[in-house]
């Protein structure tokens, strides 16, 4: 059984890349924070989409922004299914607050989530994905931190995106003598599910599509079929790699 924790899997690109993974010989430890019951809700719907493809499904629930939660669910997954094949992290959030309104704590907890507990899941599963015969991790970042325009720098999350990206690299490293690989991809704009809307209105939704140079959103299977592939076999001298996902966004 090849065994995967997916963070930020009851919706979007997280959710996308866990339908792309599910199939027989499949563990998947789904992660979503779950603090209302609608995300509880749409994570346990995922879970169940998984296990009707012939996946073994567990989720986990919590706040990955707590010191622990990582080290935790990496357990909680290696209890459930063995040893750790991949991860992809798909955990994170667009703040949009400007330089000057963003307070510390904001800014900490975007670094917490997005780049803390990527390295502490990781650094917890380590010596699993050392020893895989294909360890694959995958970070799911953003256009922020390569993307500059007044108006939109998100510098909370773009910032705490860097960062992440930094730690693909080092990992990369880490990782590259034992064959498994760490690389990261870098959606534009992505369309979220029916009624998830997240930091932008409909309104903006569309303008910003317009605005691509492909004029569209992406939808989060384009980003998840780039992910699984990644994670695959044929990615397997692919490392430290960040990959756009953007309609070309950050060429502008």
């Amino acid at each position: 059984m090849r065994v995967s924790i997916i963070t930020g899997g009851g919706s979007g690109i997280g959710a996308a890349v866990a339908r792309r993974l599910a199939g027989p010989d499949q563990g998947l430890m789904l992660h979503g924070q779950g603090a209302e019951a609608s995300g509880l809700a749409r994570l346990n719907s995922v879970a169940e989409e998984c296990r009707s493809m012939g996946a073994k499904v567990a989720v986990s629930t919590g706040d990955l922004a707590v010191a622990g939660a990582g080290a935790s669910l990496v357990a909680a997954a290696r209890a459930a299914f063995g040893p750790i094949d991949s991860i992809v992290h798909a955990a994170g959030f667009a703040d949009r607050r400007d330089f000057a309104s963003l307070p510390r704590a904001a800014l900490e907890r975007a670094f917490a989530v997005m780049a803390a507990a990527f390295h502490e899941i990781a650094a917890a599963a380590l010596a699993d994905l050392a020893r895989s015969a294909q360890g694959r991790v995958v970070a799911v970042s953003s256009f922020g931190p390569h993307r500059f325009v007044p108006g939109a720098t998100y510098p909370g999350s773009a910032a705490a995106k860097a960062a992440l990206e930094v730690l693909v690299k080092s990992l990369a490293i880490e990782l590259a003598a034992s064959g498994a690989t760490s690389n990261a991809v870098m959606p534009g704009y992505t369309r979220k599910d029916p009624g998830l809307f997240g930091a932008l209105d409909t309104a903006t939704w569309e303008r910003v599509a317009k605005a691509n140079p492909m004029q569209r959103l992406a939808v989060p299977d384009e980003v998840a079929g780039v992910v699984a592939f990644l994670l695959s076999r044929e990615a397997g001298h692919i490392t430290g790699a960040t990959l756009p996902v953007d309609g070309g966004l950050t060429l502008m």
